[in-house]
């Protein structure tokens, strides 16, 4: 049921953004060098490794590390950069992690490769059974601003709790979450 509704949503919302997405990578294009999406190697389901997109919001060379360890991060950050990790709309390239099955529209969030003190601990509490999502439990309560240990313990509280209604809870959560940009850093 839950990758039914996956790949439903993501085709809805793929046709409703196309407009935006074409706006967005053009105006990614037009403000710096480099290219219109950044791939990155996260830990999926199983602790597998696949590749995620989104919108590059950082300059061509930095550093491949969580945001928060980078000692100035606003110094990384293209001219739209802010603009599109605030509004998420950097996040948007994901729908197609959605349709191929490497991702949910909720779970808990794919882990950079090499965060591995993230990994260990989401390993311990089961959770790296879980397909990886959009957004999650975590996000909705803190996502950037939350220590590790935390967020995992959202992440298994997810696992626990895991229904569709639940999903739906935390999909309307994150609407909220991004029009309002809580907890969005750089």
């Amino acid at each position: 049921m839950k990758r039914l509704f996956d790949v439903c949503l993501a085709c809805v919302a793929g046709v409703v953004l196309l407009i935006p997405f074409l706006l967005v990578a053009a105006a990614v294009r037009l403000t710096s060098k480099g290219p219109v999406l950044y791939w990155s190697d996260r830990v999926g389901r199983d602790n597998t490794i696949f590749r995620m997109p989104k919108f590059r919001s950082m300059r061509v060379g930095t550093p491949a590390v969580a945001t928060h360890l980078l000692a100035d991060p606003a110094t990384y950050l293209t001219p739209i950069g802010g603009f599109l990790r605030k509004s998420s709309l950097d996040e948007l390239p994901q729908l197609w992690n959605i349709l191929k099955g490497d991702m949910s529209f909720v779970g808990p969030r794919p882990a950079l490769f090499n965060q591995h003190d993230l990994i260990a601990l989401r390993t311990a509490q089961g959770v790296h059974r879980l397909v990886p999502g959009l957004t999650g439990w975590a996000q909705v309560n803190g996502r950037d601003e939350i220590p590790i240990p935390q967020k995992v313990a959202f992440d298994r509280e997810y696992l626990d709790r895991r229904s569709l209604w639940f999903d739906l809870r935390i999909l309307m959560l994150t609407a909220v979450k991004v029009l309002k940009r809580d907890n969005v850093t750089h």
